[in-house]
């Protein structure tokens, strides 16, 4: 039996002794810290454990040759992600001087990790997991992963195939059953970013594994860890390695860890993380307390009623803003939209207190109608007299939330909307900021500033809208790639982006736009103009969506020209149709808890066909974190580097920054590599974004 055998059997053997003890003892005593390339795990190799829900990290460390940026996330309780750039020291970006200078390598990579059975009293918690699975495969390996816990000790023990599985201990088992596992191919699939299913669980495989130990000093972690690969065949060079057993510390600080290492018995390697949960993350509010209605004194009857006072305080301590208002002695109806709380039920609670303490007994029902795009979106109808019982707690099971149904506006209170002021002037500010990482001229570029929305309300349905965009902070003036010398046989639809994004100030947008809805959940647009940076023309969009339903069905339908990035007004020769017919879908499933899947399907910019897959996370804070691809007719090799369109996104609710409630969101986009196949037209207007209020997501 070979040493390495050994060592497997007496981590096994461990396992066992220490699960058969772990009901006379604690369970783990403290959480999860990350490893080298970020993840959950011990040094360089990574565990079956999982953080909660909503977990996220972001991370750098150095090992001499290598320098990690990452960022992890548990995306689910049963599922990690995590993301991450290589700074390699030893090899430069390129070898032309006049593309990316003296930089160093960089390099992009996606692990994914799955949780494929959790602890038990006897069994240990045991994941699978793909390190590096779309790229270039610097790191590509798979791994199946058993970790068990005796009071304050760790167990970890571990099978890898690819970059962990270098060593090659032990035969691949699914040699066995098919000769193509027996070897693993050393190269990767069309322009790099694709998902190379075919070399998985392929080649040799190594044990690795490990301890941790959580020490008397509660800040302080151990970890002892031996490795699977063995340094052969890095990007960086072949590395010398002395030792397979690798040390190290992790200190915790607040919601910083900082780690201190040292691996193959000759480098010495540190790093720091911080860490905050998504689901959890608040921000402390000050705001007054829901009207209490202990000690309330309502009008006698509707002529005694204080509108003023009623209609001030709706708006003061409501943040609601009326349109218009139908009250008679039997009901109450109430236009106008909510500012301030995006929570559905906080903010029908506060408004149901207001009108309950001022309104007249004899009124029994209240409407509450709130409208987008001065369109009557959704119908809270309270039961005045059960909604009254239940805000003084006058039983012990009532909820405010069984005391008011969603509905649809009925014809009748659609027809009746008639606000006091249909037209008029609008004006918005609001934030942008564009970012890519890994760019040959420079590891980060940066573009933000701000938009200045405007435009004129010429009644109901028809509005003029424009916003001017301006740069307050770049360095954009690095980014000299432009792609000529791609060999492409698609439209430059996108790539041309540094040319259109080097004013300091330009017209964004500048359109003619038609809403208004055509039956109880069906709503139509239409819209002409400067509709995105980089395209004008008409269009329109049909949208089904019922009041708080999972599902939601869309089609839009464009032509659109490419707008001129060397005259802001004008236009260049390129024309298309774009469109999409659209389904929006949240999943009921308690594993995919918060999730909206959406899927449209046909033709793009560049007159590429397919479909573009969007699935998109909610965490309990509001946060909300989304990652989409485009899958067309275009081939790798037309498309470019990168292979085809995928990009990922953070949309972060303002109120978590300020102590006022308040609306509104900011949007933080990260694309790997933008090409011209697989690319939507950015529509100024969505339907679904009109409509949100009818079933909140976002929201």
């Amino acid at each position: 039996m070979t040493v390495v055998s050994r060592i497997a059997l007496v981590i096994c053997v461990g396992l066992s002794a220490f699960a058969a003890m772990a009901g006379s003892s604690e369970s783990l005593s403290v959480s999860h810290s990350q490893m080298v390339q970020g993840g959950t795990g011990l040094i360089q190799t990574p565990t079956a454990r999982m953080g909660p829900e909503g977990d996220f990290s972001v991370n750098y460390t150095d090992n001499n040759e290598y320098r990690f940026w990452s960022v992890s996330l548990q995306l689910f309780d049963w599922m990690e992600a995590t993301a991450r750039y290589t700074d390699v020291r030893t090899r430069l970006y390129s070898q032309v001087e006049s593309f990316s200078g003296d930089q160093t390598l960089k390099d992009k990579g996606l692990d994914v990790k799955f949780r494929l059975l959790e602890e038990s009293f006897y069994l240990p918690q045991l994941a699978v997991g793909f390190r590096d699975f779309g790229g270039t495969g610097f790191f590509e390996s798979e791994y199946v992963s058993a970790s068990k816990a005796w009071g304050p000790v760790d167990f970890h023990l571990g099978l890898g195939w690819g970059y962990l599985g270098t060593h090659d201990d032990i035969t691949n088992p699914f040699c066995k059953l098919k000769d193509s596992f027996c070897s693993r191919p050393v190269d990767y699939s069309g322009r790099g970013g694709k998902v190379d299913y075919n070399q998985f669980f392929k080649g040799p495989m190594a044990v690795f594994g490990g301890i941790e130990y959580q020490t008397p000093w509660e800040p302080l972690r151990l970890k002892l860890e031996y490795e699977g690969n063995n340094y052969q065949y890095d990007r960086a060079g072949e590395l010398e390695q002395d030792s397979r057993w690798n040390l190290g510390a992790v200190y915790r600080w607040n919601n910083f860890d900082l780690s201190l290492n040292y691996q193959r018995g000759n480098t010495i390697g540190f790093g720091i993380s911080y860490r905050f949960n998504m689901n959890t993350f608040s921000q402390v509010k000050v705001d007054r307390p829901p009207r209490s209605l202990m000690q309330s004194e309502p009008a006698a009857d509707i002529d005694t009623l204080d509108r003023t006072r009623l209609y001030q305080d709706l708006f003061r301590q409501g943040s609601f803003i009326l349109s218009d208002t139908d009250i008679n002695e039997q009901s109450a109806t109430f236009y106008g939209h909510q500012i301030a709380y995006r929570n559905p039920k906080e903010a029908i609670e506060r408004v149901g207190r207001i009108l309950a303490s001022e309104l007249p007994e004899s009124v029994k029902t209240y409407q509450v109608v709130e409208n987008s795009g001065k369109i009557p979106m959704l119908n809270t109808v309270i039961d005045a007299d059960a909604f009254k019982a239940a805000a003084r707690y006058e039983g012990l099971e009532s909820k405010l939330e069984d005391t008011y149904l969603r509905v649809t506006p009925d014809d009748q209170l659609v027809e009746g909307y008639e606000p006091a002021r249909q037209s008029g002037a609008f004006f918005s500010t609001d934030i942008f900021w564009t970012q890519t990482f890994g760019s040959p001229e420079d590891f980060y570029l940066y573009q933000g500033g701000l938009i200045f929305g405007g435009g004129y309300s010429i009644d109901r349905k028809w509005t003029v809208s424009g916003s001017i965009r301006a740069t307050v902070l770049d360095n954009f003036d690095k980014f000299t790639y432009k792609v000529d010398k791609e060999d492409s046989t698609l439209p430059r639809v996108r790539t041309y982006v540094r040319e259109y994004v080097d004013r300091s100030v330009g017209i964004d947008t500048g359109f003619v736009h038609w809403a208004d809805r055509i039956d109880d959940d069906w709503y139509l647009q239409a819209y002409g103009g400067y509709l995105e940076t980089m395209f004008g023309g008409v269009g329109g969009e049909v949208l089904y969506r019922p009041v708080d339903s999972n599902l939601a069905f869309g089609v839009d339908l464009n032509f659109v020209q490419q707008r001129s990035y060397e005259n802001v007004l004008g236009f260049f020769d390129y024309k298309t149709f774009t469109g999409h017919a659209s389904v929006y879908w949240k999943p009921q499933w308690s594993a995919l808890k918060g999730t909206q899947i959406s899927v449209s399907a046909g033709q793009f910019l560049a007159k590429d066909k397919g479909v573009n897959i969007d699935f998109a996370k909610r965490f309990d804070s509001g946060i909300v974190v989304g990652a989409y691809a485009a899958f067309t007719n275009v081939s790798a090799d037309e498309y470019g580097e990168g292979s085809f369109t995928k990009g990922f996104y953070l949309s972060i609710p303002f109120d978590l920054f300020v102590v006022k409630p308040a609306k509104g969101r900011g949007r933080f986009p990260w694309v790997p590599i933008s090409r011209d196949g697989g690319q939507m037209l950015n529509r100024p207007i969505r339907l679904m974004d009109m409509t949100e209020v009818r079933a909140p997501f976002y929201d």
